[in-house]
């Protein structure tokens, strides 16, 4: 059972973890590789589900968020603010791209839950992980940034990339943030159903 999970939201999410895959391997081949190539293994495995096996209960009149809105501005934005790095222009860009749009790939599941108002268990359960997840990770830059005294941001190179990169974390943190609050509230108040209020998400 797929009602209430974004197909749109798992096509995003794939081609990020495509793109940064691809440059971890061009760029930094790390065990972050090996974390990005499993990811992408099960988001694609999602998308077959909900595609094929359990289409019938997938709710795709619900998720109509156009994805251009996303890869449109990412792609432009990428264009103009990427890495200083040494690294190939195209990869640099690449980089950025996949940086910008991790940050918004959650709108498309924002979308659906707004369209529908009450949000199953189960999707509740993910989006509320997925929202801790990009909490913990701007936590992480944030910190790092403190303990480094601001180097890490010198590290990442000049101009307005580093501090793009951080806006791109605390921006992902924030677009879950309202969602994160009324389940936690939901959860406290005793309910299995998360219904959420008029303007939420």
């Amino acid at each position: 059972m797929v009602a209430g999970l974004s197909l749109k939201s798992q096509e995003l999410t794939a081609i990020f973890l495509a793109v940064r895959l691809y440059c971890s391997f061009v760029m930094e081949y790390d065990i972050h590789t090996l974390l990005d190539l499993a990811t992408l293994a099960t988001t694609l495995w999602v998308i077959y589900m909900i595609r094929f096996k359990l289409k019938s209960s997938y709710m795709e009149d619900k998720d109509n968020f156009a994805l251009y809105y996303v890869l449109a501005p990412c792609a432009a934005l990428a264009l103009f603010i990427h890495p200083s790095t040494s690294h190939n222009l195209v990869n640099r860009i690449f980089w950025a791209f996949c940086v910008y749009l991790e940050a918004v790939s959650v709108l498309p599941q924002l979308r659906v839950m707004q369209n529908t108002k009450i949000v199953e268990p189960f999707t509740a359960h993910y989006v509320f992980a997925l929202g801790v997840a990009r909490f913990l990770s701007c936590a992480h830059w944030v910190l790092q940034v403190l303990d480094s005294r601001g180097h890490l941001l010198v590290a990442l190179g000049y101009g307005l990339w580093p501090s793009m990169v951080l806006i791109s974390e605390i921006v992902q943190t924030f677009i879950l943030a309202d969602f994160c609050y009324y389940y936690i509230k939901s959860v406290f108040g005793g309910q299995l159903v998360l219904r959420l209020p008029s303007g939420v998400v």
